[in-house]
């Protein structure tokens, strides 16, 4: 028996719930790591084999959304914008991020069980039932995300709270209310 075969249809749709859920929330802090790139610094890269601050932004942004829509297309295509339609600023690369997620996470939160289950082809190397993208995809973001991160207090910027607090935005607990009684 393969692991696909002991899939339930109220699995999927459960397993997509929580995902996109997670995706929704990574993607508010993926904006606040995307927007402390500094424009002028964009092209900083801490190796000459390693991407520019802008290059690794893009691919954060752009892959979370071709993999959403991936997954709502039942196909991958991994298909970019032309050079016209593509952010030109940090705030628009961010607005960009939130508008395009927001609508590819919306055609996955259509799809039947049926549909998440149907399995998808990633060019070879994976065959998985679409809704399981969505944990690869919310690896993936992550990876990228945290090396971003780790460029920019070499560009003059600072690093904003991810998990918790860091060293320039420390973790500011929540004031607990009086009680009303």
């Amino acid at each position: 028996m393969s692991a696909q075969q002991g899939l339930t249809p109220e699995f999927a749709l459960g397993f997509r719930q929580v995902m996109l859920d997670g995706v929704a929330r990574e993607m508010e802090t993926t904006k606040k790591v995307l927007a402390a790139i500094p424009d002028s610094k964009r092209d900083y890269r801490h190796d000459p084999n390693a991407r520019t601050a802008w290059e690794l932004a893009w691919h954060i942004a752009n892959s979370d959304v071709q993999f959403l829509d991936g997954i709502a297309d039942l196909k991958f295509t991994m298909e970019t914008p032309d050079a016209e339609h593509k952010p030109k600023t940090v705030a628009e690369l961010v607005d960009w991020y939130d508008t395009n997620l927001k609508r590819a996470a919306a055609r996955v939160a259509t799809l039947s069980a049926e549909q998440l289950l149907t399995p998808i082809d990633f060019y070879g190397v994976f065959n998985l039932p679409g809704v399981f993208y969505l944990g690869f995809l919310n690896n993936h973001s992550i990876h990228h995300r945290g090396a971003l991160a780790t460029y920019l207090r070499p560009m003059g910027s600072k690093v904003p709270s991810i998990y918790g607090g860091s060293f320039d935005v420390p973790f500011q607990p929540p004031v607990a209310k009086a009680d009303a009684a």
